[in-house]
């Protein structure tokens, strides 16, 4: 819970931070941190208190790595394959997510304590910032286009820009909405599908699959989206796609109909997030990238009252066929806000901030 707490206040003074100083020196800083609050917790062993204060240290750190996707995207890609490259960062969190979950059971049941546990994962994000400081850039010798080298504004100009925009408003509510579903059905997934007869085992294996299904979704649909130039499309298919994935999982009477709706779920719903952050990211300029991206995320953590509200609204018999109903309606209103978006060549005209130093 850390993490979705703590994100809220520091997001945007780290998206300031990327937009300012440049990915390399900032994201060094929060691997860095990350290693070290990680190897820390792992050596906590019984001392909780000790334990959250480095969990509070990692939290601190985690809008350093969510936040910085379109910034790494606009520098090192040229336009036509900038959705594909956050797709890719996309896919990169939910395998590390999915490790984590396959990972853990093993070495418990190896015997590992959760302090040792702590350790190894700590050790692994030490290992990784080493190898960002010694090896990453901040950007290519020779830009890939054009649009790298425009100047951005001052993130409190870009702030206002970006907020002035009803495209860039809507698709906030569209995140909210997404990952609030995505969160909510991850973590309730044992309670949705038990009233049904399916232990968890089968629960797991049907959250598993909505993840493989996603990671495919995620780079898929953002490679077509570079590949024809338009981003309110697929943005529209992630969003109707997952109407019946909800559906499905919500009524489903048997495991195959159980896993067929993770993974129409998985699929559509985690291609939104890649696509429609670059898309935020392209029609908020010069908004910096890490401030737009910051918004998108910050919207997208702030979603967990919805995983709270599955709660109270399921049955007295433990159902959550109701909450997930009202997702599919929550989806559909989406799919609403998605067909008023602009694309962002209609934004080329449109007035722009005047300040261009961050």
């Amino acid at each position: 819970m850390l993490f979705m707490i703590i994100y809220i206040p520091v997001s945007i003074p780290i998206s300031w931070l990327i937009d300012k100083y440049g990915c390399k020196p900032v994201v060094a800083a929060g691997s860095i941190l990350t290693g070290v609050c990680g190897v820390l917790r792992g050596l906590a062993g019984h001392n909780f208190g000790f334990a959250i204060a480095m969990t509070v240290g990692m939290s601190i750190a985690q809008p350093v790595f969510l936040n910085s996707w379109t910034k790494v995207s606009a520098l090192w890609f040229p336009k036509n394959e900038r959705a594909t490259a956050v797709g890719l960062l996309a896919l990169a969190n939910l395998l590390g997510a999915a490790l984590g979950q396959v990972l853990t059971p093993i070495f418990v049941e190896a015997g590992s304590t959760v302090a040792q546990i702590q350790l190894y994962y700590g050790i692994a994000s030490a290992v990784a910032a080493l190898l960002f400081v010694l090896f990453v850039k901040e950007k290519p010798a020779t830009p890939p286009d054009a649009s790298a080298e425009e100047e951005r504004a001052l993130m409190l100009d870009g702030l206002k820009h970006a907020f002035s925009l009803p495209s860039f408003r809507r698709f906030l509510i569209i995140t909210f909405i997404g990952m609030g579903i995505f969160n909510g059905v991850t973590t309730w997934i044992e309670g949705i599908v038990k009233p049904r007869g399916f232990d968890s085992v089968q629960a797991g294996v049907a959250v598993t699959v909505m993840m493989v299904a996603g990671v495919i979704g995620s780079v898929l649909l953002p490679a077509i989206s570079d590949k024809q130039g338009k981003r309110r499309p697929f943005i529209m298919i992630g969003l109707v796609g997952t109407i019946p994935g909800l559906i499905g999982l919500a009524l489903a009477p048997s495991f195959p109909l159980l896993i067929a709706s993770c993974v129409c779920l998985g699929f559509f719903l985690t291609s939104v997030n890649p696509t429609g952050t670059q898309y935020a990211s392209e029609i908020s300029l010069p908004t910096p990238e890490g401030t737009s991206n910051g918004l998108i995320a910050l919207a997208g953590q702030v979603s967990v009252v919805l995983v709270y509200l599955m709660e109270p609204l399921r049955s007295a018999g433990g159902s959550y066929t109701l909450p997930l109903f009202c997702f599919a309606v929550l989806i559909g209103l989406s799919a609403l806000l998605g067909w008023s978006l602009l694309e962002p060549e209609d934004f080329a005209a449109a007035p722009r901030p005047t300040s261009n130093k961050l």
